[in-house]
């Protein structure tokens, strides 16, 4: 993820070309552009120059500015209740993955069945 600029950052690109990739309701374009990143593929930066993958993503963007804009405002309300709930579970989904990611590696070999460093304290066979 070359154009993140932190860890940070490539996480949530990271897990947003995963929920593009998925996707069945956005244009097989977008998906196949987050699948070909994720792959290795492409690179990122190409993607994004790509005059096909940027058409796909103008073309969604326009989709849901036009949504968004002939909401009523009681759909608008429900729109930000569920945004606010969906927000709450992807906020705790990147709180594991931060956890998970940033967590002490455990059985790395240094301290071993026999408690000595980098080793079980056993003989090795040869």
């Amino acid at each position: 993820m070359g154009v993140a600029q932190d860890p940070e950052q490539a996480l949530r690109l990271h897990r947003s070309l995963r929920a593009i990739a998925g996707a069945t309701s956005l244009d097989p374009d977008l998906c196949e552009m987050a699948r070909s990143v994720l792959s290795g593929g492409v690179d990122i930066k190409d993607a994004f120059q790509d005059p096909r993958y940027i058409e796909a993503v103008c073309q969604r963007m326009h989709e849901i500015r036009r949504a968004a804009d002939e909401q009523t405002y009681a759909e608008r309300q429900q729109s930000r209740a569920r945004f606010a709930e969906w927000d709450a579970r992807q906020q705790a989904d990147l709180d594991r993955e931060r956890a998970e990611r940033d967590a002490p590696v455990h059985g790395s070999g240094w301290a071993g069945a026999g408690g000595t460093a980098g080793g079980s304290g056993r003989s090795a066979r040869r």
